[in-house]
């Protein structure tokens, strides 16, 4: 936690609304002088946003996809698997430095909120308009809400910091309860609400909405099984037939026509410069296909093979469901024993649109109006009104071309077929190890996906797939315990 203390703001260019998100390297500015004008403190929100980018890019995926029973990797006896294979493998460490990343991130970006929302009332600044303190104010406690929501479902309890602190308050904040955490984020998720609708106005895409904070209030409380809460937030997304699912499954993911309207809140990226860009599809694919995939054969990939399909996730498409092909690739060529076999990886990221080397422009979807529809169904079905959920979970599988009616389901057989449709309508979109867990599933599937992996992996460490109750938690980073003496987890 100590990193969550360094203030570091970033220079931030917009050649338009559009292109809030083309942040420049970061540089230390003199605070004094700095938050004096509107646009500084537009700037300053956008800045607020970073962390997510960087998290998501790298880290995230690992932690919750790979994690999962949906992604595995392509075995590489040059790489090893030091900090991404033994996570995905269940051994799991308080010194892999994926966990230290993850959570030092993620306080750079409360830091940054919080920043914002402490200065934002300096007198003597002048708005053109009110509308831009209020967006940027719910801009900060969405994120701020996102950072603590992703923290929490990784670690349990963490420190709780809502306002600036010094080097000696940091060492003094223990950990928070789960619950005490959860109520903040569902504090900061209405009052973003309520900055975000004096802000309709000036709708930004690429921006947090008051959509996007109804959306995630949502999901927080159908994590906490608040499903009266649940329903009343995602019903008001849905009732203002703001957005729609997308006719075509693969216009989510084409990265030459940024998607807003089905995708409510996703992480920006841009092919412009190497801060913006992420290298998804550099990372994802067979290492040993070398170029033919990314289509730039002048790019190394020695050190990629993550994130690829599972038989598991392979084997959960029904036939005929169109988003298959779009979520999940083949190439045929040399696996990592040197035999040729037909290697499935990850279709939803392209290769860069213009870029000559590995910057890629893919949006990463955190929230979209598929996830509101079925989270929707959930809950109702959670309620026991069935009847009223099957036409939600119907809507989706439409698209994806199952048309079959679901009128002979009951609550149990509905709840398990929507746990699938999640499974697949998002996978390689960080949520299937979250679904995993509140559903109280985690432990069966994944001793169960373990030992079908073992089976088919001889090169599997022999303390593979031990999963325990205790590791459903993240162990807390050995540096956070030394550092500022926080509690570890049990089982570390």
């Amino acid at each position: 936690m100590k990193k969550l203390l360094y203030i570091v703001l970033l220079i931030v260019s917009s050649s338009c609304a559009d292109d809030f998100l083309e942040l420049f390297p970061e540089t230390t500015l003199n605070e004094g002088n700095f938050y004096q004008s509107q646009e500084e403190f537009i700037l300053l929100a956008n800045g607020c946003y970073v962390p997510l980018r960087n998290y998501e890019k790298d880290l995230h995926w690992v932690l919750a996809e790979l994690i999962s029973d949906n992604t595995s990797f392509q075995y590489n006896i040059r790489t090893g698997e030091a900090v991404r294979g033994v996570i995905d493998q269940f051994i799991i460490t308080s010194d892999n430095r994926g966990f230290a990343n993850f959570w030092d991130l993620s306080y750079n970006g409360i830091t940054r909120c919080n920043k914002l929302l402490a200065e934002l009332d300096r007198p003597n600044v002048v708005w053109s308009n009110e509308a831009f303190k209020d967006r940027s104010a719910g801009e900060a406690l969405f994120l701020r809400a996102l950072y603590y929501f992703n923290l929490v479902r990784q670690f349990g309890g963490v420190p709780l910091v809502t306002t600036p602190i010094t080097a000696q308050e940091a060492v003094t904040i223990g950990r928070a309860t789960e619950q005490e955490v959860y109520q903040t984020i569902v504090d900061d998720l209405n009052q973003a609400i309520n900055y975000f609708s004096n802000a309709m106005d000036i709708h930004e895409d690429g921006r947090a909405n008051k959509f996007a904070a109804l959306s995630l209030l949502g999901k927080v409380h159908l994590t906490q099984e608040n499903y009266a809460e649940a329903e009343k937030n995602l019903k008001e997304v849905i009732d203002a037939n703001k957005y729609s699912l997308l006719t075509d499954y693969a216009d989510l993911f084409d990265p030459t026509n940024p998607d807003f309207t089905e995708t409510i809140f996703s992480v920006q990226y841009s092919e412009n410069n190497r801060e913006l860009s992420n290298r998804f599809i550099f990372m994802f694919v067979p290492w040993s296909s070398e170029g033919e995939i990314t289509k730039r054969p002048n790019i190394n990939i020695i050190s990629a093979g993550w994130n690829i399909p599972t038989a598991d996730l392979i084997n959960a498409f029904e036939d005929g469901d169109k988003r298959k092909e779009v979520s999940i690739n083949t190439w045929i060529g040399e696996d990592w024993d040197g035999e040729i076999r037909e290697l499935s990886y990850c279709g939803k990221f392209k290769p860069p649109v213009s870029a000559p080397d590995d910057r890629c422009g893919d949006n990463l979807p955190v929230l979209r109006y598929s996830d509101v529809l079925l989270m929707y169904a959930e809950v109702l079905n959670e309620l026991g009104r069935t009847g009223e959920a099957i036409p939600h979970v119907e809507m989706v599988r439409s698209r994806a071309g199952l048309d079959e009616s679901l009128s002979g389901y009951n609550q149990s057989t509905l709840s398990e077929l929507i746990m699938n449709e999640r499974k697949i309508e998002f996978c390689f979109e960080n949520q299937r190890w979250y679904d995993l867990k509140r559903t109280g599933k985690a432990l069966e599937v994944m001793s169960a996906h373990g030992q079908r992996e073992k089976n088919m992996k001889p090169f599997l460490f022999d303390a593979s797939f031990n999963v325990t109750p205790e590791k459903l938690l993240a162990p807390i980073p050995a540096e956070q315990i030394l550092i500022n003496r926080l509690d570890q987890n049990p089982g570390y």
